[in-house]
């Protein structure tokens, strides 16, 4: 047997017994008269008995209203306090886990971390660090809430919200020459040894599909795995790097500059991984709503 009982006309057949009265109750469930009245026989119905009697001047439970009055106390006390809890989570304490590509990671993700840190100190965050391929597997496996990626659509069952498109950059030397260009072509790139990440990188099927349309091929010097490596080797000065806006330091870096690359411009399209109809848990859900906030 199903009892269609919902929060709403527990709290009305309280509200009433401790008001003394339906006109009362109605206003601080913020509902008419009418609505009120029928709750209150909903749930009669569901018991099988009456469970006030009116009187000259107020509404006082039957005996089975009063022996179902303690019951009905204990469950809204419980059903608020577990609410409570779960609300206040991202406040007192609690962890999420996220999949973030490392380009976003190494320079853009901190400042969000620590502005979320400041705001809910006790949150502990764990980051998978992971490749694009890799990052989507986490999220469609439910080790990581969301992820920060630049491929989306390719797993079944997840949903991918576009935040912004990050340009590949030239990364140079202050006391390169290139660094001296406000604008760099690819056939600038020439005469200079260029540092790239390994051909099995998401990033570079991607630069090397957008210059392909264009007929454009680029000889590589040197070859790493991670965009990071590409970086130090820039500022040793061993060449220049062809990586991802976000996977640069910020302007006032002491050594390092980045150039816009045009004709052609070949951008990656970053966003925001889910799982289809999952809902975060608090915390995550705060840190998602701030990073959205400091990218737009």
């Amino acid at each position: 047997m199903n009892i269609n009982c919902d929060i709403l006309d527990l709290r009305a057949f309280l509200l009433v017994v401790e008001t003394g009265g339906f006109h009362r109750a109605a206003e601080k469930l913020n509902i008419s008269q009418p609505a009120l009245t029928r709750r209150i026989q909903k749930l009669e119905q569901i018991v099988g008995a009456p469970l006030l009697e009116r009187t000259t001047r107020h509404v006082a439970p039957t005996a089975t209203g009063a022996e179902l009055l303690p019951l009905v106390r204990r469950l809204l006390e419980e059903f608020d306090s577990t609410l409570f809890s779960i609300r206040d989570a991202g406040q007192a304490g609690g962890h999420f886990t996220m999949a973030c590509v490392p380009t976003a990671a190494f320079y853009f993700l901190p400042g969000v971390i620590q502005k979320y840190s400041e705001r809910y100190p006790n949150i502990r965050v764990s980051i998978l660090d992971l490749t694009a391929t890799d990052g989507l597997q986490a999220v469609a496996r439910g080790e990581a809430e969301f992820g920060i990626n630049f491929l989306g659509g390719t797993e079944n069952g997840l949903i991918f919200d576009k935040l912004a498109d990050d340009p590949f950059v030239l990364a140079a030397r202050r006391d390169h020459p290139l660094a001296k260009l406000d604008q760099v072509r690819w056939s600038d790139l020439e005469p200079h040894r260029l540092i790239t990440v390994h051909r099995g990188s998401g990033n570079r099927t991607l630069l090397d599909a957008g210059l392909a349309q264009e007929n454009i091929k680029l000889r590589w010097f040197y070859e790493v795995t991670h965009l990071s490596t590409s970086l130090g080797l820039v500022e040793a000065g061993l060449g220049v790097s062809v990586l991802p806006r976000l996977a640069t330091p910020s302007e006032d870096h002491p050594i390092l500059v980045t150039r816009p690359l045009e004709n052609p411009r070949i951008n990656r399209t970053i966003g925001v991984v889910r799982r289809q109809g999952a809902h975060l848990s608090p915390p995550a859900d705060r840190f998602l709503s701030l990073l959205l906030d400091m990218w737009s």
